[in-house]
Parts: structure tokens; sequence; C-alpha cells
């Protein structure tokens, strides 16, 4: 069943969402701890009362994970689960 199209198309349509999705999340939480690093004073900028810029830009890091997992959902009920779906129909018809 790896060997088949349908099956590498399933795998091209994972990989084409995932791979740059936690790229583009890495590469955010790496700029936080970057700036937490090197820019404290520009973290440590108020935005109203206590709350900073870092405070704001960690709580977006939930924000984001929240945000890409709804995506991912969305994308996989489209693009991923009716594929995986039919492939597991011909499994189980096979048998």
């Amino acid at each position: 069943m790896q060997a088949t199209p349908e099956f590498a198309d399933l795998r091209r349509k994972l990989r084409r969402f995932v791979f740059p999705m936690s790229a583009a999340f890495l590469i955010w939480y790496l700029v936080y701890v970057l700036l937490a690093s090197f820019a404290p004073a520009f973290m440590a900028i108020p935005v109203f009362g206590n709350i900073n810029l870092g405070l704001i830009i960690g709580l977006l890091q939930f924000v984001t994970t929240f945000v890409i997992t709804t995506v991912y959902v969305r994308y996989a009920n489209v693009h991923l689960d009716p594929a995986a779906e039919k492939i597991r129909h011909e499994i189980e018809g096979a048998e």
C-alpha cells in the first residue's frame, strides 16, 4: 500500500502542510527567545500598566499554537481525511 500513488499523494499533502508550518512556528519561537536574550530593553517596553511587549509576545506563542492547531484540523478535514478514508477502505476491502 505504501508504494501506491494514493498513499504517496497523502504523504505529500501532509508534508506540504506540516514542514512549512513547523518551520514558521520554530522561527517565530526562536525570534522570541532571541529578543528575550539580546533585546531585553525592547521586550521591556510598557504597553499598558504592568504589561510589557515581552509578555504580549510570550502570550502570542500560546495563541499561535491554538491557531496552528485549528488550521491543521481544517486542512486535515478537507485534504487528508478524505484521502486517508479512501485508502483505508481499499485496504479493508482487499482483505
